[in-house]
């Protein structure tokens, strides 16, 4: 089957006419969600450089250290980010190890070894291995790209904290669930997975109240 790629937010629309449709336990979520974003940043570098910096860290904090990012380097492409200092980088607000995930990425790119435009065509599974073949690259990260800078219509970032306590919310579940079961849980909503993320996610920001940053915006 085809899949039909998260271009527009009409496509984001189609997709959660098609999940009420799948599981009727999602009616009431897409109701309490509200709009529900489409998030769409253009493939490359700076796509893949702003999900490594919003790892593990809260909106306000990204958004910090992204903007010290940009000062820093003039512009954030393979070759700026490489020409930076360990101290540029400490002053910017990186972690040691997401100053080395940056740079990896960086040269993988400058070699010609990760080409992430053609990542983004390439099937679910093959795209992922492409991607965390870099050190400090994991599933999030590789999940996160793929959706919002790939478009990809079918891939759930199990392993994202605000997802799981929304869809444990939205479902009534007793506890959090963990990765490996929200994968199962979540295989029910395919081919539509990266809608329902992007769902769970608009559920968990209006229902929750807690700011949501899986990518940075503009």
């Amino acid at each position: 089957m085809q899949l039909h790629m998260i271009r527009t937010d009409a496509d984001v629309a189609a997709g959660l006419v098609d999940l009420a449709l799948i599981d009727a336990r999602l009616f009431t979520v897409i109701d309490k969600a509200g709009p529900v974003p489409l998030r769409r940043l253009p493939p490359g570098y700076r796509g893949l450089a702003g999900i490594i910096v919003a790892q593990m860290v809260s909106r306000a904090s990204a958004d910090a250290i992204w903007r010290r990012l940009e000062d820093a380097a003039g512009d954030i492409t393979p070759h700026h980010i490489l020409a930076l200092s360990d101290a540029d980088c400490r002053a910017a607000g990186l972690s040691r190890a997401k100053a080395e995930t940056l740079r990896r990425a960086a040269e993988a790119v400058d070699r010609g070894d990760l080409d992430l435009d053609a990542v983004c065509r390439m099937e679910a599974t093959a795209a992922t291995h492409a991607l965390t073949a870099i050190k400090g690259i994991g599933r999030w990260t590789a999940d996160v790209y793929l959706l919002f800078c790939g478009g990809h219509p079918d891939i759930f970032p199990s392993g994202d904290i605000a997802l799981q306590n929304a869809v444990a919310h939205a479902l009534g579940l007793a506890v959090r669930p963990a990765p490996q079961e929200l994968d199962r849980i979540a295989a029910a909503w395919s081919p539509w997975r990266g809608v329902s993320a992007r769902l769970f996610w608009a559920y968990y920001a209006r229902e929750m109240r807690r700011e949501v940053a899986p990518v940075l915006e503009g």
